[in-house]
Formats: C-alpha cells, sequence, structure tokens
C-alpha cells in the first residue's frame, strides 16, 4: 500500500491516555518505583537506538558512525512503520505508572509522550508528500551532511562511497512521494519549487571533482595509505558522476516536467484540501501554545508598533525627524554595508570576542563545545536565510558553526551584524544548544532533540540580553537590534496574512518594506522561507515573549532575592522545552527560591 495507512491505532492509542487514569485508579497497586524507573530508563534506551537506526543520518551528524554506510528509507511503508513503532512506545509509556519518580524522570516521560502522540497527528496531514522545497530537501541535504562527517580512516570513506551507492534509490523514493503529493493535490507553490530546480540543477551540472559530494577528498589524513587514496579517489569519483549526478538530472527533470508545472499558484498553506486545520496543528507544534492565527497576527501588530516608537527615538537623537527619512538614509549610507565576504564575516567575529568576556556574569553554567564563524556554502547562498546555526559534534570533534550568507555582500547591512551575532552564537544558539548537549542524567532524545519556540524564542531573547547588559552602544547598531526584532514581529504578521488571511507574496514584501529597512535580498529570501515553512518563523517572538514574562514574574516575586545567573541555568538545564511546561518549571524554581530564603 503506497498511501500512508489510516490512522485508527493512533486514535486508539490516544483514547488509551485518555482512559488511563481511570484505568489505574481501579488497577493493583504499582510495582516497585525501582521496578518501573528501570522499564523507564530501558525504554528510553529503546527509543534512541530505534531513532538511530532508522536516521543514520542523523546518527552520522551526532558522531555515531555505526550506521555510517546506510541511507534513510524515505517511502511510505517506512512512514507507516515508524508510526507503528511510536505507537507501541506510547503504549509502553502509558504503561508505566509515574509514581515516585523524580521530577526529571516525570518531565522527559511527558516530552517523550508529547513526541510520539504529536507525530501521530502529524500523520494526518501526510508531510511526506511534500519533501522538498528550496530551504529543505534531500537535494540539499547531501551535501549539508558530507560537510559534517569526519573522515579518519579508511572505513569512514568507504562508508561515505556505500552512501553514494544507496542515496539514488532514495532520490526516487521522495520522487514517488512527490508524484503522490501531485495526486492529492498536496503540493508547494510553483515558484518555490522552481527555485528548488536551480538548486537541483547546480548540483548535476558540476564536475564530479567539484562537487560538494567529493568534499572527503579535498585532504586526506596521514592514516590513509597512498595506495588507499588513489582507490578511494577513483571509486567516489566513479560513484558520482555515474550514479550521483544522473540522479540529479532525474530529479531536475521530473522537477521541471511533472512538479514545478502542478506547483499551487496560491502561496498560503490554506490553499490545501486541510489547509487551515494543518496550519492551526503546524502553530501549535512550533509556538507549543494554543494560540490561534487571529491572535498570533494581533501580536505581531502590536510588537512592530512597539518597536517602530523605541526606533523612531533613535532616529530622532541621530537627528531626523521620522523613521521614514532615517531608514531612506541607511540604503544610502555606504558605511552601513560591508565591503566584501570576508569583511563580512570579519565582522560577526568582532562581536562575538567581547560578548564570550561577559558570560561568566550571566550564566553560572557555560558550554565546553568549540564555535566558529563561517561562510554559508555557496550551493546554498541566494536562497539561504542571512545567517544559521549548526551544532558541533558532542564529541568536540567538529565546532558548532554560524554560517553567514556573505552572498550579494556588499548589499548587506552591518548594522544588523551584531545581533545575529548574539542570536545565532553567544549567548544564543551555541550556547544553549551546546548545554543541553552536555547535560547529565537526561535521556538523549531531550539532549539531542528540541522545540523552535524555546530554541529561537532562546535566541532571540539574547539579542535583547545583549541591550541589557551594556552592549549596541552604537547607535545604528542599537537601531539593528531593534530592526531584528521587528524583523521577527513583522514574521507574525506576514506569516499568518499568507497562510491564514490569503495574502499575496507581494503583500509580504510591501509589509517588509513599510515597517523595515531590510535589505531587498534579505527580505526576497525570507518571504520565500515563510512560504515554505508555514508556522516556522512564528516560534522567535513567541518564544522570545514568554522567557522575558518568565524573567518579569520570578524577578517580580523574588524581589532583591532575584539571581539572573540561577535564573538562566534553571532555563537552560532541562534542555528545550515546550513553552507551557518552561513556565511550570520556572513557577516552582520561584516556589522553591522562595522557601529557601524564608
Amino acid at each position: 500500500m503506497r498511501r500512508s495507512a489510516p490512522n485508527a491505532l493512533a486514535a486508539s492509542v490516544l483514547l488509551f491516555l485518555a482512559l488511563l487514569p481511570m484505568l489505574r485508579a481501579q488497577a493493583p497497586a504499582p510495582a516497585p518505583v525501582e521496578d518501573r524507573r528501570k522499564a523507564l530508563n530501558t525504554l528510553f534506551h529503546d527509543y534512541w537506538e530505534d531513532t538511530l537506526k532508522h536516521d543514520p543520518e542523523f546518527a552520522s551528524m551526532l558522531g555515531d558512525k555505526r550506521y555510517n554506510d546506510r541511507v534513510s528509507d524515505y517511502s511510505v511503508k517506512a512512514e507507516n512503520d515508524k508510526l507503528a513503532r511510536e505507537q507501541d512506545f506510547l503504549m509502553r509509556l502509558a504503561a508505566i505508572d509515574p509514581a515516585g519518580f523524580t521530577a526529571q524522570e516525570k518531565l522527559s516521560r511527558e516530552l517523550l509522550l508529547r513526541r510520539c502522540a504529536e507525530d501521530q497527528e502529524a500523520a494526518d496531514f501526510k508531510q511526506w508528500e511534500m519533501p522538498l522545497n528550496q530551504m529543505s530537501g534531500i537535494h540539499t541535504a547531501l551535501p549539508r551532511l558530507v560537510a559534517q562527517l569526519s573522515f579518519t580512516t579508511v572505513k569512514d570513506y568507504d562508508d561515505w562511497i556505500a552512501r553514494l551507492h544507496a542515496f539514488p534509490a532514495a532520490f526516487d523514493q521522495v520522487t514517488t512521494n512527490m508524484s503522490i503529493g501531485v495526486e492529492d493535490g498536496r503540493v508547494p507553490p510553483k515558484y518555490l519549487l522552481a527555485k528548488a530546480l536551480e538548486q537541483v540543477k547546480v548540483m548535476a551540472a558540476q564536475k564530479p571533482e567539484d562537487s560538494p559530494l567529493a568534499l572527503p577528498l579535498k585532504k586526506f589524513p596521514a592514516a590513509v595509505p597512498a595506495a588507499e587514496q588513489e582507490r578511494i579517489k577513483a571509486e567516489m569519483l566513479d560513484a558520482i558522476a555515474k550514479e550521483m549526478l544522473p540522479a540529479y538530472l532525474r530529479l531536475a527533470r521530473f522537477l521541471e516536467v511533472t512538479y514545478v508545472p502542478a506547483g499551487r499558484t496560491d502561496p498560503g498553506i490554506s490553499a490545501l484540501p486541510d489547509g487551515a486545520k494543518y496550519y492551526q496543528f503546524l502553530i501549535r507544534h512550533t509556538t507549543t501554545t494554543n494560540l490561534t492565527a487571529d491572535q498570533i497576527h494581533q501580536i505581531g501588530l502590536d510588537q512592530v508598533k512597539r518597536d517602530e516608537t523605541e526606533m523612531l527615538v533613535i532616529s530622532q537623537k541621530l537627528g531626523f525627524q521620522d523613521l521614514k527619512a532615517f531608514r531612506a538614509s541607511l540604503k544610502a549610507n555606504p558605511k552601513l554595508k560591508a565591503t566584501s565576504r570576508e569583511a563580512l564575516l570579519d565582522a560577526y567575529r568582532a562581536y562575538l570576542g567581547p560578548m564570550q568576556a561577559k558570560l561568566p556574569s550571566l550564566f553560572g553554567r557555560l558550554p565546553k563545545a568549540p564555535f566558529e564563524v563561517s561562510s554559508v556554502p555557496d550551493y546554498l547562498e541566494k536562497t539561504s536565510a542571512p545567517a544559521y546555526y549548526e551544532p558541533g559534534a558532542p564529541d568536540g570533534s567538529r565546532p558548532g558553526r554560524l554560517f553567514i550568507d556573505t552572498y550579494n555582500a556588499t548589499d548587506r547591512n552591518l548594522y544588523a551584524v551584531e545581533s545575529i551575532a548574539y542570536h545565532e552564537g553567544l549567548p544564543g544558539h551555541h550556547l544553549q544548544v551546546s548545554i543541553a548537549q552536555e547535560l547529565d542524567g537526561i535521556p538523549p532524545f531531550r539532549k539531542f532533540g528540541g522545540y523552535t519556540a524555546y530554541q529561537e524564542g532562546w535566541g532571540l531573547y539574547s539579542e535583547r540580553l545583549g541591550k541589557d547588559f551594556g552592549f549596541y552602544q552604537d547607535p545604528y547598531s542599537d537601531y539593528g537590534r531593534l530592526e531584528a526584532d521587528i524583523w521577527r514581529a513583522i514574521r507574525l504578521v506576514v506569516d499568518t496574512g499568507v497562510h491564514s488571511q490569503h495574502w499575496t507574496r507581494q503583500q509580504m514584501v510591501d509589509y517588509f518594506h513599510d515597517h523595515s529597512a531590510i535589505d531587498e535580498t534579505s527580505i526576497q529570501a525570507e518571504v520565500d522561507r515563510y512560504v515554505a515553512w508555514p508556522a516556522q518563523a512564528l516560534s522567535y517572538k513567541i518564544g522570545q515573549l514568554k522567557i522575558i514574562e518568565l524573567r518579569d514574574r520570578a524577578k517580580k516575586s523574588l524581589g532583591e532575592k532575584f539571581d539572573l545567573r540561577a535564573f538562566h541555568d534553571q532555563v537552560l538545564d532541562s534542555g528545550a522545552l515546550p513553552l507551557d511546561l518552561l513556565d511550570a518549571q520556572i513557577d516552582a524554581w520561584i516556589a522553591a527560591q522562595k522557601t529557601a530564603v524564608q
């Protein structure tokens, strides 16, 4: 059966969970707590091993090389099998009474229950039918993967060659899924698919030795003998030339002949048969709240107005009567533009050093993982976000990296650099993600999983934190901070606008122009990102507002006893959480602090 099976078992599992308290009340006394704890830990282990086995690329990114010669199964059967395995985990979890468990054990159980149950719910929307756009897909995942792997032995190279042999079949599976999506009327917008087609054509047209898939050949470690180097080079280039490039060409032909023409014309997800319901699910999934699209739209309008009020104060201090005149001056000021690609990278590095020195006064716990600034790979730079972070390997073999898009560098605004550096690097994503990976006493799925509203909310909160502690000394950079903030507020307006209020792409662009001086290159890429990833961009501002709310609540409740370092450590010491559980965590911490100081 090629289509996803009806989710009847998932519904029965969720019904079982709802009835579980009543069933427990009628059940005999639970097993001893140590027996139940052992069962829980065994389940966590089984779940993690299942995750790594069926997502070998993810395992490789984490430095687990057991599955380095394997490729994920993208077939519909694999989708159904995953749902069945998660249903089994749900039943096992529900059968374990949490009475007597520690707070972290209860939290881990609750998080895994949520994750598996949400996957069951997501199955109704057949996300596998739309696996590719200009922001993500198998066509860009492979070159990103190879850049994250380590090649220290002959086996590492042979494993990659084995993957090159296996990837074409995965391409065929993805193509089949897209064909089913066409039949079901579940396709991305046509204009985005045209951009993805351009990406695929770039990959298909490269010479084997110039392909990013041949990256491991750029430098061999001394441990690989010369004779083996020659064999590896020949086999890898042969696999790229005879298997991978043809796979990219087949994908390009499918996109050009079948998929792009079938793309929908309306950019909003509401154009899908169940689009409104799907969008509300995505809002709940990404924000971990029950906010509606209309509520989020209004929050966005309010936050845009708030930021513009602060921006006007800065513009008037710099001699401009209104924001329109000030924004026009920004676009015409060559001193506020990068002079080259390398100059843009250096600007980011210059802000991160002073912030790193400040961290011990803001956090009791700091990450051990190394960190570096790099440029976005050339095959992604035309459609990439201005900057993004990729976590390092848990064993330290690969640093966390802040990737900067240096495409059209001389059009990039330098006054935006400081806030982005704090968001993506320190004290933002690198600090938060690295600390999560380094936590003790929690299962791996919590160390390496996450919730977008928490993670991106923390990143945006980190931008604000810099202002709270004396950074942004340059008024232009301070304006850049506000523009970064309004950028995220604008997202609330335009994302909900296009996906729930039937805005056109041009309306999205116009709203950006009316309320920001963000450079044209970024605006064009950003609106396409929101169209491609419905609701993802809502998480930033919603998460930031929650963390600020919690900090204000703690300060008000604890008064002079409030310790910012302790608050930050409490926010970070459980890994990424849904916002409602983070709220409960902080409330419990506040209560404990009150008890401790009385």
